[in-house]
């Protein structure tokens, strides 16, 4: 495996010594013999020193080796705990009273989309995630509209999940629509499109504009927050967090590992 060039720079090995110490320290093997310093005198704490100092110059790969391990180990803690706060609002993540839910109702892996309609990475990632459906025919789609870019954005949002509410079947191609959208979307040019799909544009306002949706998208907001999600597109992938307007591959990838896991 080549490694990250940057690891091996002599500036870098000077002023990342502690860390690369700490690092095999902490990489050492489980029952690996502790040396107790204090026992020690003061030339055995030298020659100590040295013979590490010599085994690095002679075998300088093993920081990079130690930094990868002690980064790899830090990832592993981060998904665990990225998981467990998933887990923990699982039943809001599913709830489907106001998020659409397309794909295999009874799929093995649930996607969760954070996204916005203003959000050009969304736009990106949309036919991202109708390839993954297409593709995978077991997996169940959930749609958060989180509305970040402004007020546009809120206004595009408490909309379309007022067009879930009253009716549901016209969604799928409202949100397609929406997604597909080149150019400013502006409240003028989001209830055009409604319109165009089939919406009653007066009975989308109203509710649009109540107490109701607007309570709904602060729960969203909250959730985003308690899940650490701050952009859009964020997918949850079963318990997994990822983010960004990834490729197929990659997030069909997050699908089979999260299926692995379940296995497993």
């Amino acid at each position: 495996m080549t490694r990250p060039r940057a690891l091996f720079r002599p500036s870098g090995l000077r002023t990342s010594a502690a860390a690369a110490l700490i690092a095999l320290a902490a990489t050492a093997p489980a029952g690996a013999q502790e040396i107790d310093f204090s026992q020690m005198s003061e030339s055995d704490k030298a020659a100590f020193g040295e013979a590490v100092r010599q085994y690095i110059m002679d075998n300088p790969e093993v920081i990079g080796d130690a930094l990868l391990e002690l980064r790899q180990r830090a990832d592993s803690a981060e998904r665990e705990a990225e998981g467990a706060r998933v887990r923990q609002y699982m039943a809001a993540l599913h709830e489907t009273s106001y998020s659409w839910a397309a794909g295999d109702p009874e799929g093995d892996v649930t996607i969760v989309k954070f996204s916005d309609y203003r959000c050009a990475f969304c736009k990106r990632a949309h036919p991202t995630v109708k390839e993954v459906l297409a593709l995978d025919d077991n997996v169940r789609l959930i749609v958060k509209e989180y509305p970040i870019l402004g007020e546009d954005s809120v206004v595009a949002g408490q909309m379309a999940m007022a067009a879930y509410r009253i009716d549901p079947d016209l969604y799928g191609t409202l949100n397609d629509q929406l997604m597909i959208f080149q150019g400013q979307l502006t409240e003028t040019a989001a209830y055009r499109i409604a319109d165009a799909v089939g919406y009653d544009v007066a009975e989308l306002k109203a509710l649009a504009n109540s107490t109701e949706i607007e309570e709904e998208i602060e729960k969203t907001y909250r959730l985003a927050d308690a899940l650490g999600v701050r952009g859009t597109p964020t997918f949850i992938v079963g318990d997994r967090i990822v983010r960004g307007a990834v490729p197929t591959d990659e997030l069909l990838a997050a699908v089979q590992a999260e299926r692995d896991e379940q296995t497993n």
